[in-house]
């Protein structure tokens, strides 16, 4: 145990006060979660390091059990309880019964095409055929929209089902209400007092539900919804003499749209994603299996592949192709299809990687020049020349690079701005966005905390830009005040091994909200380092016992942890990062993901 010297006072691991990437590399426990820690070992009779696992991600003593067997039965509340839910279940009850066309207008990104995706195919179960309607991002933008929906009603829609999305679609719903289309919304996406009139929105982020539900993505929303669905018709006697839907078949891709959307993973979302990568294991979805063979997804699925590997490949439809793949993919029955629909995604993702990088060339060296120039609290980077379906992905970047709020803008020809952003932890970007709505800087705008979109015009850019250091200075000099990494526990290479490994995941699945343990490795010597693919820079770490364990850091060949590694040869250095199995060849052996490095001679002990 590292041990801890005061409540809001960690101490440094290791004496390093500075590492490589000027980080304080700081015990992630504090003083109460570690007796939390001893407590859960000796009441329950678990190793000590899945105790201090469990303790620094909140887990208290008495929940101890629960918390390593997650279950849907425990964790779900009853759907009632969010506002408007009965009348949503209800109303679409009715259109099942009566075997009435039902309209899906789904989210472009991950999150909405897997809500698409297992509400339709609950509906096919039950007969029906629903049509799904996915957005253009660039030609209609993001949400509902006049004449999607006139086009939808046109082609015999009498009920219209928005997920992750329509919160705030005031316009487009004036156009079903003339057209007599009744709208169901379910979405996550965060709002003010005024909502548009439909006939029920069910988000858990709206001002006056207390579900206590406002942490689930969208597709975690929509499932819940299937349920109060799914025994509302159970009470009417659909079943009678007929199977149930299996509501656990679709958790594959609850999990999928949960961890893709970054919620966090804590309460229902952890064992929605627990539960959802069994069943991803047991490969029963044509489409998430044939991109999951094209993605080279290799092992027992986890987060990571979910995250890194299989919704990147599903957004590149959305960003740069045709938005509807997605949702295809996922609710094809044709294992042909899904594999011609793999490919192209693959294919896609591709092209969305060259895009990438000649855009984040540009961003990169406009920010920098603003960071020399004038320090700003939040970064606003814009460009005619940046396709509007890749500019969250160059924010991201930006804002990992330079660790500050950044922004990412598509001008076209009118001067009109299509734009995305990305936070950092304690600075609400969502809140902001919808202040600058308010004030008439931008057209239109929304998010949440760590993400949000926005409409600009170009004439207005400087007076945003203005706008967003103003309000969010302070927030943003509070959470860039002390950087750190905080550790878990220190260990040697000897100890990283698949036992250890099956140990951690008993305290997963990891994610946003849940972090993957940190842990550190004291003075092993880098007795191999090169560059490897794209300026990945992969090492050997050898203990003195001799036991080695590779490691590897992703794009670090031009930075100082990178460099520290490639110059250090021979020399033993302070390493730390976070383990993974990767299986090769049908053997699993541990690695070491490299977060960072420090040099023991020049620590501040």
């Amino acid at each position: 145990m590292l041990g801890t010297s005061g409540e809001d006072d960690r101490r440094l691991v290791l004496g390093v006060a500075r590492s490589a990437n000027d980080n304080a590399w700081r015990e992630r426990l504090s003083a109460s979660e570690a007796r939390a820690a001893m407590a859960i070992s000796q009441m329950h009779g678990l190793p000590d390091v899945l105790a201090r696992v469990m303790a620094a991600r909140g887990v208290v003593p008495d929940q101890a059990p629960e918390f390593l067997e997650p279950s849907l039965k425990t964790l779900m509340p009853d759907p009632s309880l969010l506002v408007d839910m009965d009348a949503a279940v209800t109303r679409v009850a009715d259109a099942v019964q009566a075997h009435k066309k039902i309209a899906i207008f789904g989210d472009y990104d991950v999150d909405g095409a897997t809500s698409s995706a297992i509400f339709a195919k609950y509906l096919q179960w039950l007969g029906l055929d629903p049509v799904i309607h996915i957005p253009d991002r660039i030609i209609e933008g993001y949400g509902p929209n006049g004449p999607a929906i006139e086009n939808l009603r046109q082609g015999g829609a009498e009920l219209l089902v928005t997920l992750d999305c329509g919160s705030t679609s005031f316009e487009a719903f004036e156009t079903a209400r003339k057209l007599d289309l009744d709208v169901v919304v379910i979405d996550h996406h965060q709002v003010g007092e005024t909502l548009p009139g439909v006939h029920a929105l069910v988000n858990p982020n709206r001002q006056d539900d207390l579900s206590g539900q406002g942490h689930l993505a969208a597709v975690g929303v929509t499932f819940l919804f299937l349920v109060g669905l799914n025994r509302e018709l159970r009470r009417r006697g659909v079943f009678e003499g007929g199977r149930q839907p299996d509501l656990m078949a679709l958790l594959d891709l609850v999990a999928l749209g949960t961890v893709c959307d970054v919620v966090p993973l804590k309460g229902l979302n952890r064992a929605y994603v627990t539960r959802g990568l069994a069943v991803m294991h047991q490969r029963r979805n044509y489409g998430l299996t044939a991109l999951s063979d094209t993605a080279r997804v290799s092992g027992k699925p986890a987060p990571y592949h979910l995250g890194f590997l299989i919704g990147p490949r599903i957004n590149a439809g959305g960003r740069i192709g045709d938005a509807a793949l997605g949702a295809r993919l996922l609710t094809t029955e044709d294992p042909h299809e899904a594999r011609a629909i793999a490919e192209r995604l693959d294919q896609l993702n591709t092209e969305r990687q060259a895009m990438e990088a000649v855009m984040l060339e540009q961003a990169d060296a406009e920010a920098a020049l603003a960071v020399e120039a004038r320090e700003p609290a939040v970064l606003l980077t814009g460009s005619d020349d940046w396709h509007p379906g890749i500019v969250g992905l160059i924010a991201s970047r930006l804002k990992e690079t330079y660790r500050r709020p950044a922004f990412a803008i598509s001008y076209d020809e009118t001067g009109k701005g299509t734009g995305s952003g990305r936070s950092i932890s304690g600075v609400d970007l969502g809140k902001a966005v919808r202040q600058a709505v308010e004030d008439g800087l931008l057209e239109k705008g929304g998010g949440h905390a760590m993400a949000a979109g926005l409409t600009v015009r170009r004439e207005k850019a400087a007076e945003l830009e203005s706008f967003f250091n103003e309000v969010l200075k302070e927030e943003v000099e509070a959470a860039t005040a002390h950087r750190e990494l905080k550790v878990d526990a220190a260990l040697t290479a000897t100890g990283a091994t698949l036992d250890l490994m099956e140990l951690l995941e008993k305290a997963g699945p990891y994610g946003a909200g849940h972090s993957e343990p940190v842990f550190a490795f004291p003075a092993h010597r880098i007795s191999f380092a090169d560059v490897v693919g794209k300026g990945h820079v992969r090492a050997t770490l050898a203990a003195g016992d001799g036991s080695t364990l590779k490691g590897i850091c992703f794009k670090a060949e031009d930075k100082p942890y990178g460099r520290m590694l490639l110059e250090g040869r021979g020399k033993a250095l302070h390493v730390a990062g976070t383990l993974s199995i990767d299986t090769w060849q049908g053997t699993p052996k541990v690695q070491l993901r490299i977060l960072d490095v420090a040099d023991p001679q020049k620590v501040r002990l």
